[in-house]
C-alpha cells in the first residue's frame, strides 16, 4: 500500500536532486530542467495532499502552476536562444550582457 508518507519521500527526493542541480551546474538548460523538475515534486506533493484529504483545491492549483510554468519555459527558451545567437554558447558565467 503506498502511503502519503511515500509520496512526500518521492517529493523530497525529486526536490532535492533539483536543488542539487541548479546549484552544481553552470550549463543553462540544465537550470531551467532542474527548476521544472523543482516545480514537479512541489506539484506531485501538491495532488498527493488533495488526493489524501479529498478536496479538489490542490489539483485546481498544480492546473494554474503548469500553465504558468509552460509560460515561463516559452519565454526563457526565447531569451535563452537569443542569447545563444549573440554568445555563441549557453555557459551562466559568460552572460554578462544584463549588466550595467
Amino acid at each position: 500500500m503506498i502511503t502519503l508518507t511515500h509520496y512526500i519521500g518521492l517529493s523530497l527526493i525529486l526536490f532535492g536532486i533539483g536543488t542539487i542541480g541548479f546549484l552544481v551546474r553552470r550549463n543553462a538548460i540544465i537550470l531551467f530542467m532542474s527548476v521544472e523538475l523543482m516545480l514537479n515534486a512541489v506539484n506531485l506533493m501538491l495532488v498527493s495532499f488533495s488526493y489524501y484529504r479529498s478536496e479538489m483545491f490542490g489539483q485546481v492549483m498544480v492546473l494554474f502552476i503548469y500553465t504558468v510554468a509552460a509560460a515561463e519555459v516559452a519565454v526563457g527558451l526565447a531569451i535563452l536562444i537569443s542569447l545563444f545567437r549573440h554568445i555563441k554558447s549557453i555557459d551562466i558565467n559568460q552572460f554578462n550582457l544584463l549588466k550595467w
